[in-house]
């Protein structure tokens, strides 16, 4: 049997991750943030907030705060691109000097390239989004987790040669030891969430600003989408809500990458 060159990658990728996977096993420590990203209630490391070892000095902890020395804020930007929202968004950040972190959709990514051009042309951060978006991830076997993050992540890369992709996020927040180890060890820091306005159910435009103008975590990551459906409500919420963060003087950045 003639063996290809991906199969071969993926085979090496596989015997990494199994190590890093054994070394969260191994540790003790507990996370020193509950999580708010769908993550509770799943299988979990005891240590998800130590570091890959070996391939990258990544950690395999879920990010869930913005970087910065205290009254910082993450903007992040879900399921796209798409072509409707996505150009709806860009501009509401440019007319506010926001940079966000973009969490895309592999088969999305491929269908819109501009877009992904478009978006690191501001620059914005990316992150790996998987594939297509499989909610159930988590329920499946670790070889279709590392094809959903690693080809989601070449999807990406694809349309933005030489651009960095930053994170995974997990879709619905579906991470496993074994999925954010293989993030890790492919330069990506797993990335969660601590303010969710379900703007992507559309309760409203009240809903939404009373959600994220409510009592925020320290150095909160707040979730927003431009894909999955009618997103003019995250727009005009967007409008309202980053003028309200300037004028309390929150500094808008990206979400902690490789600090713990």
């Amino acid at each position: 049997m003639v063996v290809t060159s991906s199969s071969a990658r993926r085979r090496s990728r596989v015997s990494t991750v199994a190590a890093v996977v054994l070394g969260l096993v191994a540790a003790v420590a507990a996370p020193a943030l509950a999580a708010t990203d769908g993550s509770s209630g799943r299988s979990t490391a005891s240590n998800p907030e130590g570091s890959a070892e070996g391939a990258t000095r990544m950690p395999l902890g879920i990010s869930r705060l913005a970087q910065g020395p205290g009254h910082d804020i993450a903007i992040t930007i879900d399921d796209g691109p798409d072509p409707r929202w996505t150009p709806q968004v860009l501009q509401v950040l440019r007319e506010n000097h926001v940079k966000a972190t973009f969490c895309m959709i592999g088969t999305r990514a491929q269908e819109y390239p501009d877009l992904v051009r478009a978006v690191a042309a501001d620059g914005h951060r990316l992150c790996d989004h998987s594939v297509d978006h499989d909610v159930t991830m988590d329920h499946k076997p670790v070889a279709y987790q590392e094809q959903q993050i690693l080809d989601g992540k070449a999807m990406i890369e694809k349309a933005v040669p030489g651009v960095a992709v930053n994170y995974y996020r997990a879709p619905g927040g579906a991470f496993t030891p074994e999925s954010r180890a293989i993030a890790a060890a492919n330069g990506m820091r797993p990335l969660g969430w601590s303010v969710d306005p379900k703007d992507w159910s559309r309760p409203g435009l009240p809903a939404i600003v009373s959600v994220v103008e409510g009592a925020l975590p320290q150095q909160p990551t707040v979730l927003f989408h431009d894909g999955g459906g009618d997103r003019s409500e995250t727009v005009a919420a967007l409008k309202e809500y980053l003028p309200w963060l300037t004028a309390r003087g929150y500094t808008m950045t990206f979400p902690a990458l490789t600090t713990r």
